[in-house]
């Protein structure tokens, strides 16, 4: 009997994660603002002061990405022996990878040229693996940040403020176009899919369209032949409310 293989892969991950990951950073970004952070690994503590001072409720530290030996490494694998409270997260993503059969998750240690694109910069390296491991824990908010000597540490942060607002017509049309213009996605139908599902957005698909609906809005996109996105149309609501 022919072996029947594991077909999701770490580039369908990235595709996951895409669009609801990069609504829940432009939302980061609005609530800290002109910030600092600090981070206690130990106690454990992270909080990011500016003004004012957000405490996380939970952090969880996924690894690092090191210029040196030009790798990343998981917070499970790091030899520092940090609390189970902090690397628990990454331990989840260790037996994930272990199980659909995805090195990038499973192996302690992950060189850059390994990942797409074969990145050499560490904050891209720590971008793309905080994206995967989004995907497998379902915490959405990521921070990273310099750990010494170019190194980067990259963490999921949770906190009440952190949360989406409900998905509003002109902030999930921002994140659409934003996301086909800026990032690197492999199945557009895939990524738009998921960021539906994400939000409780309706979603339907043919081989040419897709339509995404929310309360009061819907965003239609045209697809090609490699179902890649070729336009945005939206309709939303008036703001003097419906025609009589």
């Amino acid at each position: 009997m022919r072996e029947v293989r594991n077909s999701l892969t770490f580039a369908n991950l990235l595709d996951d994660a895409a669009l609801l990951s990069l609504e829940h950073q432009l939302h980061l970004e609005e609530v800290l603002a002109e910030h600092s952070w600090h981070v206690n690994l130990k106690q454990p503590l992270f909080e990011f002061t500016g003004d004012r001072t957000i405490t996380c409720t939970a952090f969880h530290l996924l690894g690092t990405a090191a210029p040196g030996p030009a790798s990343w490494l998981w917070a499970w694998a790091n030899p520092s022996g940090f609390p189970e409270a902090v690397v628990s997260a990454s331990e989840r993503v260790r037996d994930f990878g272990r199980q659909h059969d995805i090195p990038e998750l499973a192996s302690a240690e992950v060189p850059f040229a390994s990942l797409p694109g074969s990145p050499s910069v560490p904050h891209v390296v720590a971008g793309l693996l905080t994206e995967a491991a989004k995907t497998v824990t379902g915490h959405w908010t990521s921070y990273n940040g310099e750990a010494g000597g170019g190194t980067r540490a990259a963490f999921l942060v949770e906190h009440p403020d952190f949360h989406l607002p409900a998905p509003e017509p002109v902030r999930v049309i921002r994140v659409i176009q934003q996301a086909l213009a800026d990032l690197s996605l492999t199945d557009h139908r895939r990524a738009l899919r998921a960021y539906a599902a994400g939000r409780g957005l309706g979603a339907e698909f043919d081989d040419r369209e897709g339509r995404l609906t929310g309360p009061g809005f819907e965003v239609v996109v045209d697809l090609d032949a490699y179902g890649r996105v070729t336009a945005i149309k939206a309709g939303l609501p008036s703001p003097d409310g419906p025609t009589p």
